[in-house]
């Protein structure tokens, strides 16, 4: 009987330390991230544009070479191997990477690891990306999370639910640079935009959408925000091809319009951080990081910030995007550019090891570790 009743309270106190410990793990009590929620464009989009009727994709081979986690198989990832929100999420710990909104997986526990909205072509505004036909905007990203945010609920009871989103998770938002290279700056379908706006209407404009944006976001209760500013778009492959530049040059109007939104960008988080309460929103200065990478590219051991290492066209490869029948180096770790348009996975490692790490200069007011530990 006293052997009994020993044996009872060993099991049952297994059973606890067991139930408390699986509770720990989902609600990120082990140090590591709760879940990571992913905004923006091309340079994130895991897989949502394979969903879409869309002309801008890149679930073909040979997109993702170099993706581990399906054995080089494309997944819709504009890069050879992974994201940066991929290697952030990594690095913080998440177990498993975000599952892309619209696969049919984005079901269940599936999304307490993190969801992301991301889509290649979609900007701030919703006219940005028209060329591609369909895209998601970052209109459409925050009403998705809204949905997400329903089913946390359903997951864990509102309360728990609640400080998940809070305290567990952030919300990392890389978006901007297409409202430029495929809205203002786009001769098909921006002349008359450029005649009814001036870039400083423009890049206000886009402003004031992200800031009714992110407040949405803040309304649904997320609190941990890293948001990137657009990088150095004028020496993009693509630019430099269809500008007929040379190596060492960028197209200065572009880059001119990056560096007007970055610094309102920057005063915008600043003034989100005084008035949303408990809100920690961290700037990622993308630009200069990007920056660094293309003028230094040697002192990081790369052979070129020029050429593309997968597209085809002109002196850079810059013109046709990706895909089956385009040219391909072989020393991918090699390039700083993928394609026309998108950083290699190892530009993306150096990034991403600056905004895990980083000194101010490149992400304020805390580094992304440090969020994470808020």
């Amino acid at each position: 009987m006293e052997m009994s009743y020993y044996y009872n309270r060993v099991v049952l106190v297994v059973f606890s330390i067991v139930v408390v410990s699986l509770s720990c793990l989902v609600a990120g009590d082990n140090g590591n991230l709760g879940a990571s929620f992913i905004f923006g464009d091309s340079l994130v989009d895991a897989g949502n544009n394979n969903y879409l009727q869309t002309l801008s994709k890149a679930n073909i081979k040979p997109n993702g070479i170099d993706f581990k986690a399906t054995g080089g198989n494309p997944t819709g990832r504009y890069t050879n191997g992974r994201t940066i929100g991929d290697i952030v999420g990594e690095e913080l710990g998440a177990p498993d990477y975000a599952v892309p909104f619209l696969s049919p997986n984005a079901t269940g526990k599936t999304i307490l690891n993190g969801v992301n909205y991301a889509s290649g072509g979609g900007g701030i505004l919703n006219a940005t990306g028209r060329i591609f036909v369909n895209r998601i905007g970052m209109d459409v990203q925050v009403d998705y999370f809204n949905i997400t945010r329903k089913q946390l609920d359903k997951l864990l009871g509102a309360s728990k639910a609640r400080d998940y989103i809070m305290k567990k998770s952030f919300f990392s938002i890389t978006i901007g640079a297409n409202d430029f290279l495929n809205n203002y700056l786009l001769p098909v379908l921006s002349i008359g935009a450029r005649i009814a706006q001036t870039p400083d209407a423009f890049v206000d404009d886009m402003i004031n959408h992200l800031k009714d944006q992110l407040t949405r976001l803040y309304r649904l209760d997320a609190r941990k925000f890293v948001v990137g500013n657009v990088g150095p778009i004028g020496c993009i492959p693509y630019q430099k091809t269809i500008n007929q530049l040379k190596e060492n040059e960028c197209v200065d109007l572009s880059n001119k319009l990056a560096l007007q939104y970055n610094g309102k960008l920057k005063d915008l988080l600043t003034q989100l951080n005084e008035n949303l309460p408990g809100s920690t929103f961290v700037h990622a200065n993308v630009y200069d990081l990007v920056m660094d990478l293309i003028v230094n590219y040697k002192k990081y051991g790369f052979t070129t910030s020029s050429r593309a290492c997968c597209g085809n066209g002109g002196q850079f490869a810059g013109i046709v995007p990706c895909g089956p029948t385009s040219s391909m180096c072989q020393d991918r770790d090699k390039h700083v550019f993928w394609d026309p348009y998108h950083p290699s996975e190892a530009s993306n490692l150096i990034i991403a090891k600056q905004l895990l790490d980083g000194e101010k200069k490149y992400i304020s007011p805390v580094n992304l570790r440090q969020l994470r530990n808020l």
